[in-house]
Order: C-alpha cells, then sequence, then structure tokens
C-alpha cells in the first residue's frame, strides 16, 4: 500500500498535477467568490510558465544530476549494481524486452563490465502486480544483458524490491551472501544522489557510476546561444516540464524516504 500511495500522492505536487488542483480550486472559487477566481489561474500559469522554462528546468536537473560526476575512470569493484527502471517487458505487440527512456542503465551497466570493472552485475528489481503484474524487471533485464553479449554466469538476479528503499536492503543481504563489499551503483544522474544516500544508509560501500543524463553542457550553451534560443526557452515545452517533474519527483521522494529514515 506505501508503494500505491508514494506514487498517488505526489503526483498532485507535480508541475501538471498541481496545476489541475489549482485549476480545481479556480472553479470552486468561481462558485463562491467570483472576483478571486484569477488568483488561482494566475498561479496555475505561473506554474506552468517556471517548470517548462528552459533555464529553470535544467538548472533544477542539474542541481541533482551533477552532484556525483565520476572523477576520471571509475575505480574497480566487486559488483556492479544496476537498479531497475530502464527496460519495457514483453507484452503484445512488444515481442522482445526493450529500452526505456532510462535504458543507459543497462547498457551502462554492460559497458563497465565489459571493461573488467567488475565481475559481476546484481540486475535488481521486482513488478508491481498492481501494475499488470508480470515476470520481475530482474529476468527482463538478465535476458536484456544475454542479449547484448553478457554471460548469465556474470549476472545476479534480485528480483524482489518495488523501491529504491528495497533494492538496498535486498543488494545488501546478497553482498553478505556472496561476501561482496564495494559496489558500482547504476542508475539515471537524476536518481544517484537519492539512491546512493540511501545504499550507504545500509552500510553498503557504493561508488556513483551515473549515466542516462538530461543536462549536458551542450544544453547549457543551447539556452543562450542566440536571441531564439532565449526567445524559445521562455515558453513552456512539455520536455522542459517533464524533465523538472521528475526532478522534482527526486526531491519529494528524497524529502520521504529521509521521514521514514531510510536515508
Amino acid at each position: 500500500m506505501f508503494v500505491y500511495f508514494s506514487k498517488l500522492l505526489p503526483l498532485f505536487l507535480y508541475p501538471l498535477g498541481f496545476t489541475c488542483v489549482l485549476l480545481a480550486i479556480a472553479l470552486l472559487v468561481h462558485w463562491f467568490r467570483p472576483r478571486w477566481t484569477p488568483i488561482p489561474i494566475i498561479l496555475a500559469l505561473l506554474v506552468l510558465l517556471l517548470a517548462g522554462n528552459g533555464w529553470v528546468s535544467n538548472a533544477i536537473v542539474k542541481s541533482l544530476e551533477w552532484k556525483y560526476l565520476p572523477d576520471g575512470q571509475l575505480p574497480k569493484a566487486d559488483v556492479i549494481v544496476l537498479l531497475g527502471g530502464s527496460l519495457r517487458p514483453i507484452s503484445p505487440p512488444r515481442s522482445t524486452v526493450e529500452v526505456s527512456e532510462q535504458g543507459d542503465r543497462a547498457l551502462f551497466a554492460a559497458h563497465l563490465y565489459r571493461e573488467e570493472r567488475a565481475p559481476f552485475i546484481i540486475a535488481s528489481g521486482g513488478r508491481v502486480q498492481w501494475r499488470g503484474g508480470g515476470p520481475p524487471e530482474a529476468a527482463d533485464t538478465e535476458q536484456f544483458l544475454e542479449a547484448i553479449g553478457i554471460p548469465a554466469s556474470a549476472i545476479i538476479q534480485e528480483p524482489d524490491s518495488l523501491n529504491t528503499y528495497e533494492n538496498a536492503v535486498n543488494v545488501a543481504k546478497i553482498l553478505k551472501q556472496r561476501k561482496m563489499k564495494r559496489v558500482l551503483l547504476v542508475t539515471s544522474a537524476l536518481h544517484m544522489p537519492r539512491s546512493l544516500a540511501i545504499f550507504r544508509k545500509q552500510n553498503i560501500e557504493a561508488i556513483p557510476a551515473p549515466t542516462d543524463f538530461l543536462v549536458t553542457e551542450q544544453l547549457l550553451q543551447e539556452t543562450s546561444s542566440s536571441a531564439k534560443a532565449i526567445l524559445l526557452n521562455f515558453i513552456p515545452d512539455v520536455d522542459r516540464l517533464e524533465r523538472a517533474t521528475k526532478a522534482i519527483k527526486e526531491y519529494i521522494g528524497f524529502v520521504i524516504y529521509w521521514l521514514r529514515g531510510w536515508i
């Protein structure tokens, strides 16, 4: 039930959900206090303008993604821990496991393995049953990794976790059983600060190996490269709104996990 409410309730705090709440308030206010109606409407417009603004969106995302940038080549470890969220399961008309928008996670984990950064990959991730069920994502991840050349003997499944906290708890058990200590933690750069804090709370020697960057130096330069670019960055854009939403989601998640003592 916690998993369900942890995904449902924050929807009303994200830019789009908060905008809907403000517009609903505007309807109620119009019914009882018509003169106050413009206030929630103006606030809703400001939310969309700010969250969809290039500079605001990039700044929020960068504050998380650039926190743990690798300093040179990553060191060797006992195992690579690959967090879930990078694949889509087989479901007609999809005939194979496919990468999602966060697919760089699985690809980067495979890259680190080929570089001999670690001899094993822990594929961590279950499947929320009320979202349709099916095989755990760890099984899909193993299938995908094998398809791109990673031997099955190098893949360890952790198929029971439904959130990042459970990822860390279950991985800690595997590490203890196999007498492993140092891990390369692979997840999206945006997700890394929260993930790293959770893993270290479990006394895991985790080295951040971020990937799937949304904000790059080139993107930052493009926002102010010309008068046309500056104008376009003032206009709300669905991609920038999505990036800002993902960053806000991480900040909210950090607070929730901190309140629960998981960080």
